[in-house]
């Protein structure tokens, strides 16, 4: 009787301690790496973008980033590649606040994208970021990610057509000195604020047309269009900025 009330209180004591998680480790505990990273030669810059994460190591959601930290390469272009995940040959580049970023950096949703306009012709840039949590605890870094600055493409030429329900854009590119037009980038900008560092299109526009509709009635409108040149070692990079042409709804006639 004795041995059978032992085990029945052991087996109460064992199911009311309840079922534990398994063991995360606190190295795991940090922000994981940017991902969606990129860098692309924009103009006489570099446009460098990430998606900020939203888990740490371990995969559990994650909140409260306060920031990132960006590592930079510099390197002649042309060189025999070396190690693109050794850091020891990178020098530190920027550190963000996310509550405060400076004019060449912009935030959309978790996508952050900013201009490196500290870059050279014919030099490579290498990027990787991470991302910084409370208590200035770092995340784990991204890939590398790198762009080799050409001389730029010449900007494009545009004209805009404003009509009653639609805004009409025209515009062509001059012949690239090297590669080929893979199309264009359009942006646009309310009058008085900067262009965004995000164009209108995802894909580059292989006509030479674009109809902006949906627009409110009574606001002026900036446009600006970058031409995407392809490469021969199939890179696309941006030419500089269009000429700017205002648009605006015109007045039923």
């Amino acid at each position: 009787m004795r041995k059978l009330a032992c085990l029945l209180f052991a087996a109460i004591a064992i199911t009311a301690c309840g079922k534990k998680g398994p063991l995360i480790y606190p190295d795991l505990l940090v922000p994981a790496a940017p991902s969606d990273v990129s860098a692309q030669q924009s103009s006489n810059s570099i446009k460098f973008s990430f998606v900020l994460p939203s888990k740490d190591l371990a995969g559990r959601s994650f909140a409260g980033l306060t920031g990132v930290a960006i590592i930079r390469r510099d390197e002649p272009s042309g060189q025999s590649p070396g190690c693109s995940a050794c850091t020891t040959d990178y020098s530190p580049f920027r550190k963000l606040n996310l509550d405060l970023l400076p004019p060449d950096t912009r935030r959309y949703g978790n996508l952050l994208v900013l201009l490196d306009g500290a870059v050279q012709t014919d030099r490579t840039y290498t990027y990787r970021v991470l991302a910084i949590a409370k208590d200035d605890q770092e995340g784990a870094l991204s890939a590398p990610v790198a762009a080799a600055m050409v001389l730029a493409p010449l900007p494009p030429v545009l004209q805009v057509h404003s009509q009653p329900t639609e805004i009409l854009l025209e515009f062509v590119g001059l012949p690239p000195r090297e590669g080929t037009i893979a199309g264009y980038m359009v942006y646009r900008a309310l009058k008085g604020e900067p262009f965004p560092l995000l164009p209108l299109n995802r894909e580059p526009l292989t006509g030479n047309r674009l109809t902006d509709v949906g627009l409110e009635r009574g606001t002026t409108y900036v446009y600006g269009v970058r031409t995407v040149v392809r490469l021969p070692s199939g890179v696309r990079v941006e030419s500089g900025l269009s000429n700017e042409a205002e648009g605006r709804l015109k007045d039923d006639e």
